[in-house]
């Protein structure tokens, strides 16, 4: 059995514009399957915005259960906030994460400038997360495949 079949994988998402942010899923599963992680060894967890992303990351690192941790969202200017400060918090967050934790943390958290609520972009970016969910599985499994070759060295 190679290192990364026995890796127990966690992807968090977003439920804030769950019919796009899903798209990612298929493509995502398929390329950890192709890189040798079955779906059976991949936890999916729902929460409800991008903003919620990171502590859960957190908690499922502390947990000592997973290899790698994949992070789906959409961070939309909603003309009430400023949607770059939540988008850099939650990649801060992020990489907080992965850095405290050793526990690699891969993003397919989305921060357009501009969405709009109508058919032209709702087809666009379900297909870029089509898209991303593919780019993250393969980074997913390269960096797990790279990480395995370093060894941990007594600090």
């Amino acid at each position: 059995m190679n290192q990364t079949s026995a890796t127990r994988i966690a992807i968090v998402s977003s439920s804030w514009h769950r019919d796009i942010v899903n798209n990612a899923q298929a493509p995502l599963l398929a390329e950890l399957e192709r890189g040798g992680i079955p779906a059976g060894r991949v936890d999916l967890f729902e929460v409800p915005g991008a903003f919620e992303i990171p502590l859960h990351a957190k908690r499922l690192a502390q947990s000592g259960r997973y290899g790698a941790i994949i992070a789906c969202g959409l961070v939309v200017n909603g003309g009430i906030y400023r949607h770059e400060f939540v988008a850099g918090a939650v990649i801060d967050g992020l990489m907080r994460v992965q850095l405290d934790s050793d526990v690699p943390v891969f993003s397919a958290v989305l921060t357009p400038r501009d969405f709009h609520e109508h058919e032209e972009h709702h087809r666009f970016f379900s297909e870029h997360f089509a898209k991303k969910g593919a780019e993250v599985g393969r980074a997913c499994v390269e960096t797990l495949s790279a990480l395995s070759l370093v060894p941990l060295t007594a600090g």
